[in-house]
């Protein structure tokens, strides 16, 4: 099927040389797009950013935010009228407001399809529109990545605060009744954390924890926290559920089990449990 090109939706008029095109990506923090879905104040930040360079330099920036699973993926954010412009460097130094008279409808809602060349994440749009088109409309705007599944989950620490901080009730409802026993591994050097949630707690409370002091309060992840810093942490420890169980499990069972996954992962050996 060819793909229908960005240029069939743009407004009537509509001047590409008034518009620089903001890529936004991974900040080594935070994901664009997470910040897109659940909150606009600091989206608008990230619009108002000036690093070294005057990149902001026309009268509109237009906004969109890579995709965290395909790089050529992008979610429309907006276009934002610059109303003002300071020299100060690395600093929120544009004044921006976003036009919703201008594709309003579709910010959250519009995927654009684009093969970014090079690392300048900021773009003269009539360089970059003629390979930009439609990958779909949603019919309602982003949320956030949905829940996959109580066997499906395999998602760093940035991406569990992500979910956190928009509160995604589809990932709270799945979790905060149940018991159950996970893992917390790093990427890099394969090493693991087996850790679980019992009593009154659920997995989402306990991952709550998580996303506040990104340790959870466990001996082993905070001197790994300490040792590696917030930023390789957040990347780099993903959570998986190993066994899941409804409330009304007994706790002895839950320990055990718990520690059965300790055992088989070497997670004392050869990871970060201490006990």
């Amino acid at each position: 099927m060819e793909a229908i090109p960005l240029t069939s939706l743009l407004p009537e008029g509509f001047n590409p040389r008034q518009y620089k095109v903001h890529f936004a990506v991974w900040n080594q923090v935070k994901y664009p797009i997470d910040v897109l879905a659940s909150n606009q104040e600091e989206w608008q930040g990230w619009n108002s950013w000036r690093s070294v360079k005057d990149d902001f330099n026309r009268e509109f920036v237009f906004s969109v935010a890579q995709d965290k699973h395909d790089a050529t993926l992008w979610l429309f954010g907006g276009i934002w009228e610059v109303l003002e412009r300071r020299s100060t460097q690395q600093a929120h130094s544009y004044t921006v407001a976003l036009r919703e008279d201008l594709m309003g409808p579709f910010v959250r809602r519009l995927w654009i399809r684009h093969k970014r060349s090079g690392r300048n994440m900021r773009r003269t749009m009539e360089s970059v529109l003629p390979t930009m088109t439609v990958s779909s409309i949603l019919q309602e705007p982003f949320a956030g990545d949905p829940f996959p599944g109580h066997d499906r989950i395999n998602h760093s620490l940035a991406d569990l605060q992500a979910v956190v901080t928009q509160a995604r009730a589809d990932w709270r409802i799945a979790l905060e009744s149940m018991k159950g026993v996970y893992v917390i591994h790093d990427k890099e050097t394969g090493l693991r954390y087996v850790g679980s949630a019992y009593g009154d707690t659920g997995i989402w409370q306990r991952w709550v924890t998580y996303a506040a002091t990104l340790h959870g309060g466990n001996v082993g992840l905070k001197a790994l926290l300490e040792e590696k810093g917030d930023e390789y942490y957040r990347t780099n420890m993903r959570f998986a559920l190993l066994e899941y169980w409804s409330m009304r499990t007994d706790d002895d069972h839950v320990l055990q089990r718990e520690s059965y996954w300790k055992n088989v992962l070497h997670a004392r050996s050869l990871g970060h449990n201490k006990n």
